[in-house]
């Protein structure tokens, strides 16, 4: 085995106690918590955002329904009510016929000869019956353990030459000992005879209430030889497919639905990696030292993959198709000097090229738990309270209650990110946090200076102009959160014919005019101490782009394989689209598009009412042809080639009104996703613990505003009751039989409250 060292020894001081932590000299914590609730299935790294009206806020990040296993309960027997337990353990229960025809012998201790009339797994799908058949008789089966998805309850895989089954749970011989409680139990590749009543749950042959009657232990029979050992380190830069023999000390336990252990976090000397495996989580605690041999992966969640692909994102680094080799309860680890202390922020903006998956960092991090309906999520962000991600959980957030002590807190945290998650438009970092430490965190206000430079001052700027964006810029930055007031920044030009500051009323505002390059420096300062940044910039004539209108890209015969469906289309932005990450374009004669964006980036100093010119592919966004539906027409993939800024007010000069009634009864077959009408309703939101939605009634019917839940119409929320006048744009993005809407603005007596919702969130 390679060095060893006390774990995390040199970085922060850890003493492991049974399944969880305590802390030695500082506050700490760990995820070490067990499995509680049933299910056979087990997961892979992944995550949800409902496309359907309704659902949960913010996406419900606990996205157990996004993951390459079914784990609907419709589909697994999870019902743990006594009543479903076979817990009978009279003698008369237990097939104890020693007929000569009985095929399978057993000599126990005393010498004598028990025999066992086994059936095969084929023969056992078939006594399973119907859905709803359960059996009155028990059954003998030898099998392999293919897998132990849930070791609280037992319930694993088992498998022979004829096929594999589910079983429900497994208890002793007698029925009197459960799974967990066992001093010896089987595990993956060990060889079984089971008790078993069988039932068909639902459609699902499986095994219930399985009575271990022996077992074979296989553990560290394998044949080593197409292995390599490897470092961690070596292992994390293998090729996909590879077989790589590695050791290394458990750092954290991850969970999948049902909270059933899922896989785990190892560390060694070099470097750490996430190792995807029910059966080795079900066995280990934090801190054990084992020695596995695997298989090299990278997860994508299928359905993601040609979005990850058009960002570079490879996938989760792991390892899987494990084989234990050996588990050790050593209070001994490895030492983890390796960690990069670095910032929430320079993690997020690490290019997805990169591969930084499941490499554990130290950063310094705002954590914030944030209840949501039916799942909580947490956060973890950078010390300006704003730049960070959530963490990943299939669990609705109860796999993360050890978190909870830490709320509003900054910590040093020992952070991963364990996937991302990937649409069209961004690729989004998924956290799992390893330990967390409350230090009593104090910001060095010396630093005040540089923090004002590095997170408001130097994201102002794009690389490119092409007109004069008359910016009002960042002059002084003050943080309630780190304690200090008013670091002034302060701008100068390499270059003033290309780019120039001007001060008008007390403001700075940055004009860049004309063809050219320059470099701006930017200076932080605070009680004295300043720090400096350079950006450079350059401007270029948007006159030598060829485009087109918004009512010519309307036009566009959409979807052609050949390219002919790209336009470069030139327009006013407007407001938010919802559920989609875009916005509607408008043109000078009325005319209205749905755009979403390649990539979030786009919003980037993006304003409702600024000019552009964007190419992107016209799109007739519809997910099954054969609906008679006329889906949403759109550009897609849409990159912003010249902002030409301004103040612009969108045309209405297009829009109709319609009562609450006519708007409910368009044809579902006539494409009015480019139309906007003008509606009075009144606002209605439903609440629940498990989802919200929101909605206009009027006419004794209802307009459904398509959404992930009603926190995206914040803005819209608080007229709750009320009849108000919108505007609203049909949309249908997911084959609907009906027309759904999106808000694009509230009528009120100051003037319009418009849908910013993306232009906020990025």
């Amino acid at each position: 085995m390679k060095k060893i060292a006390k774990f995390l020894v040199g970085l922060l001081s850890i003493c492991f106690v049974s399944l969880g932590v305590a802390a030695c000299d500082v506050n700490v914590n760990v995820n070490g918590g067990s499995g509680s609730t049933g299910g056979i299935d087990s997961v892979s790294p992944s995550d949800t955002e409902s496309d359907d009206e309704g659902g949960s806020e913010e996406g419900s990040e606990d996205d157990s329904s996004d993951v390459d296993t079914d784990t609907d309960s419709s589909d697994v027997d999870t019902d743990t009510d006594s009543s479903d337990v076979d817990t009978d353990t009279d003698s008369s229960d237990v097939d104890t016929d020693t007929d000569s025809s009985d095929t399978d012998t057993d000599t126990d201790s005393s010498g004598d000869v028990t025999e066992y009339e086994t059936i095969t797994i084929a023969e056992a799908i078939e006594l399973c019956g119907e859905p709803g058949n359960i059996t009155t008789e028990r059954y003998y089966i030898r099998a392999i353990v293919k897998s132990v998805t849930n070791p609280q309850y037992g319930a694993m895989i088992i498998q022979d030459e004829t096929g594999e089954i589910a079983v429900y749970g497994t208890y002793s011989a007698d029925g009197s000992i459960g799974y967990a409680a066992m001093e010896e139990k089987p595990y993956k590749g060990d060889e079984v005879l089971l008790s078993c009543i069988l039932q068909n749950y639902n459609g699902t042959p499986e095994v219930k209430n399985a009575r271990l009657i022996e077992f074979t232990s296989n553990q560290g029979k394998v044949d080593e030889s197409a292995y390599t050992d490897m470092t961690i380190a070596e292992a994390r830069e293998a090729q996909e497919g590879d077989y790589v023999k590695v050791d290394g000390a458990v750092a954290q336990i991850t969970y999948a639905n049902g909270m059933k252990p899922s896989g785990v976090y190892l560390v060694d000397d070099t470097q750490s990696i996430y190792v995807y495996d029910a059966d080795l989580a079900g066995r280990v605690q934090v801190g054990n030292i084992v020695t596995i041999l695997a298989e090299k992966d990278y997860w994508i969640l299928e359905k993601e993959e040609s979005a990850a692909a058009k960002h570079g994102y490879n996938g989760c680094n792991q390892l899987t198709n494990v084989t234990v080799v050996s588990i050790s309860n050593e209070d001994v680890s490895y030492n983890m000097d390796w960690v990069t202390e670095t910032t929430v922020k320079e993690i997020m903006d690490t290019p997805l090229t990169e591969d930084i998956t499941t490499t554990i960092y130290k950063v310094n991090a705002l954590v914030e738990e944030r209840p949501g309906e039916g799942f909580t999520n947490y956060y973890f962000f950078d010390i300006d309270g704003e730049t960070g991600s959530y963490t990943y959980t299939q669990c609705n957030g109860g796999d993360f209650d050890w978190v909870r002590a830490y709320h509003g807190k900054i910590c040093t945290v020992l952070l991963s990110v364990i996937n991302y998650k990937s649409t069209d438009s961004a690729c989004v970092a998924r956290f799992l946090p390893i330990a967390i430490y409350d230090e009593g965190y104090v910001f060095d206000t010396a630093k005040a200076g540089e923090y004002a430079v590095k997170y408001h001052a130097l994201d102002q700027f794009e690389s490119v102009y092409n007109a004069d964006p008359e910016k009002e810029m960042v002059t002084s930055v003050s943080s309630e959160l780190l304690g200090f007031e008013n670091a002034t920044v302060s701008y100068a030009s390499s270059n003033t014919d290309v780019v120039y500051f001007e001060e008008v009323e007390g403001k700075t505002i940055m004009h860049c005019v004309a063809n050219g390059n320059a470099t701006i420096t930017i200076t932080g300062t605070y009680n004295e101490k300043s720090y400096e940044a350079t950006v450079d910039v350059v401007f270029i004539d948007p006159d030598s782009i060829d485009y087109i209108t918004v009512a010519e890209a309307i036009e566009v015969a959409p979807n052609q394989p050949d390219g002919g469906s790209v336009v470069t289309v030139r327009g006013i932005v407007g407001p938010s689209i919802v559920n989609k990450e875009g916005f509607y374009l408008f043109g000078e004669d009325g005319s209205m598009i749905a755009v979403l964006v390649n990539d979030t980036k786009e919003f980037a100093g993006l304003e409702i009412g600024h000019e552009v010119i964007l190419t992107g592919e016209r799109e007739r966004y519809i997910k099954d042809d054969a609906n008679a539906v006329a889906g949403q027409t759109c550009i897609v993939k849409a990159v912003i080639e010249v902002n030409l800024y301004g103040k612009h007010e969108y045309s209405t000069a297009k829009f109709e009104q319609l009562t609450v009634a006519e708007f409910r009864a368009l044809d579902k077959t006539v494409d009015y996703s480019t139309k906007v009408y003008v509606v009075t309703a009144t606002v209605t939101v439903t609440q629940t613990d498990y989802y919200s939605s929101i909605s206009l009634t009027g006419d004794n019917t209802s307009i459904t505003l398509y959404c992930s839940g009603a926190g995206q119409y914040s803005w819209l929320t608080q007229f709750a009751g009320q009849e108000v006048t919108l505007e609203l744009a049909p949309c249908n993005w997911n084959d609907k039989g009906f027309w759904a809407s999106c808000a694009l603005a509230v009528y009120t007596e100051d003037g319009k409250i418009l849908n910013t919702l993306y232009f906020d969130t990025f």
